[in-house]
């Protein structure tokens, strides 16, 4: 697929499913996400995540799972890497079986298992006070829309440069998907079939290149659904995009805003989302079902450690008079211990 834009082409092919050649930069990251939440009476559901970052040597694997009674199953390693072949380490395994069409996600490995989830505030005691249990996910994924993104690309499609120590992902695409299979995490044993949403990043990325994004993925069912982006950098430079499906077709957003209630921990505790296409205006409301804080720091070449806070809340959503379920994943930089998008949204 190739989208004409302002000089350069969005391409996005059935080969970029599959791993990319492995870069020079030293934070080359390639890496792909699914979640996935069942509407049942008690709503549940988690996220999958490898980040190969094979030119530092690891791989970052998360494992995420809210259970109906508000716990949360969390874990993540980083287990050595030499090479990009494959998403495969520390006990979960991506598979494309049809690209754009069908992939499979399994995990066989273990989980802190939090009552508090905001326990994880503080990663070393959450560890420590709270059980290990076992954790097994085997969940087929198949695809309900379009593909959203791509690699920009150059007219003659050779790569855009790009600054590695600044940059983020160069190819990124989403789409919406449901899935179907089962989550074990210790006692508990879900059958699940839902809806969610996948994404595929690759090219050089820290963490710390964006300085505050909401990112709010949503599913109504097969036939409605949307994703809601706002990136913001330090001088305050903003992307605002995202898409609607219905109809089976992707519409574009053009605008949006997010107003956020927050709780005593200024992580958000519900919100109001306000998002325009070209064909009309959305108004939805999200409540914060269960969430985990999470965080990835860095030390920079002139010693300063960089602490970026990445917030992960199961939400339900409400649009048109349905009901929906999904994330929002709030990223922010904690500069001097408050979260710098805080008064922003």
């Amino acid at each position: 697929m190739e989208i004409s834009k302002k000089g350069i082409k969005i391409r996005l092919d059935p080969e970029d499913e599959y791993m990319h050649p492995l870069e020079e930069s030293k934070n080359f990251n390639e890496s792909m996400y699914f979640n996935i939440f069942d509407a049942s009476d008690k709503p549940f559901g988690g996220w999958f995540r490898i980040g190969n970052r094979a030119n530092e040597g690891y791989a970052e694997m998360s494992c995420c799972v809210y259970l109906t009674d508000g716990s949360v199953g969390f874990m993540y390693g980083r287990p050595e890497i030499s090479n990009n072949d494959a998403f495969d380490a520390a006990g979960m395994k991506f598979e494309v079986i049809e690209p754009f069409k069908q992939l499979k996600v399994t995990y066989d490995g273990k989980v802190c298992l939090l009552k508090n989830p905001h326990d994880m505030s503080h990663p070393k005691k959450a560890f420590t006070e709270n059980p290990i249990v076992d954790c097994q996910v085997d969940i087929d994924y198949y695809g309900v829309a379009p593909m959203f993104g791509g690699e920009p690309v150059n007219e003659d499609g050779t790569p855009i440069k790009q600054k590695a120590e600044e940059a983020f992902a160069r190819g990124h695409y989403e789409q919406h998907i449901g899935g179907k299979g089962m989550i074990r995490v210790g006692k508990y044993d879900y059958k699940i079939d839902g809806f969610g949403l996948r994404d595929h990043s690759w090219g050089p990325r820290y963490w710390q290149n964006i300085y505050w994004y909401r990112w709010l993925p949503m599913n109504f069912g097969k036939d409605f659904a949307m994703m809601v982006s706002i990136v913001t950098q330090a001088g305050g430079q903003q992307r605002v995009g995202g898409m609607v499906l219905r109809d089976n077709e992707y519409v574009m957003i053009e605008d949006a805003r997010v107003d956020t209630v927050w709780d005593e921990n200024d992580y958000q505790k519900e919100f109001k989302i306000w998002a325009k296409t070209a064909e009309r205006e959305y108004n939805i409301d999200a409540k914060i079902l269960s969430l985990i804080p999470l965080r990835n720091r860095r030390k920079a070449p002139d010693g300063e450690l960089l602490n970026t806070r990445i917030t992960e809340g199961m939400t339900e959503y409400r649009c048109d008079g349905m009901v929906g379920y999904g994330m929002s994943e709030y990223l922010d930089q904690i500069v001097d211990g408050r979260a710098v998008g805080r008064e922003a949204s």
